[in-house]
């Protein structure tokens, strides 16, 4: 992944996020440092795993995606990347 260190930025917008480990069955496109699209291999989007900073730490929010309304449900936030993938893998 390449990040880029500007003038200004904090050591939190430094953080490393996990790598994007390989899943069966499933594909994950990363669309920027803090979002990841979830498909199914014959193409099927299943929804998106954003990461973003709260004071603790690193939180995984995942959005199902709901083509027919044409919008987003969140389902979960999780502190772990694998744990939000796979709540929308499974679910």
């Amino acid at each position: 992944m390449t990040t880029f260190d500007f003038a200004g930025s904090t050591v939190l917008d430094r953080l490393p996020i996990d790598p994007v480990p390989t899943r069966r069955g499933i594909s994950l496109v990363q669309l920027h440092d803090e979002l990841w699209r979830v498909t199914r291999v014959d193409g099927e989007v299943l929804g998106y795993v954003e990461s973003f900073l709260e004071p603790r730490g690193r939180r995984y929010r995942s959005k199902r995606l709901i083509a027919l309304q044409k919008r987003f449900l969140p389902i979960g936030e999780f502190w772990s990347f694998d744990d939000a993938v796979d709540c929308l893998r499974f679910g």
